[in-house]
């Protein structure tokens, strides 16, 4: 089975985004495993930050990276989102890839949605469903 570990600051203050995340997580529950870490913590290489100066990718090119990364790192990947002030050089400097998944700037919160959305929509691509249109 897949994993991903999600490590970001701070909890989840909204009920709907609450909802929101369990529902993707219940989509990928076949596929993946999701471990979220609701800390700063400096994360065992390799990790992918996420940063608004990183790379940018379509959804089909998100889902080929995602998956060419899973197999270099044994089936487990790991995201760090950074907090309201960002994420520090050292992080930054240790991070395998950076990637951001917009120009525009969202909270971590909303970041943790977006992302989780982009990782199923990455799978249903991989699967060749019709989710992707």
């Amino acid at each position: 089975m897949l994993k991903i570990k999600i490590i970001t600051p701070g909890k989840i203050k909204e009920r709907w985004l609450d909802i929101a995340l369990a529902e993707y997580e219940k989509r990928l529950t076949r596929v993946l495993s999701i471990e979220w870490v609701l800390k700063e913590v400096l994360p065992e290489a390799p990790y992918i930050c996420l940063h608004p100066e990183g790379n940018a990718f379509t959804s089909p090119a998100f889902s080929k990276f995602l998956y060419k990364e899973w197999e270099r790192g044994g089936s487990r990947l790991t995201f760090v989102i950074g907090g309201p002030d960002g994420l520090t050089e050292k992080v930054l400097q240790g991070a395998s890839h950076l990637i951001t998944l917009s120009k525009l700037t969202f909270t971590h919160q909303m970041t943790r949605l977006i992302l989780l959305e982009q990782i199923y929509r990455a799978v249903q691509i991989e699967k060749g469903t019709d989710y992707h249109k």
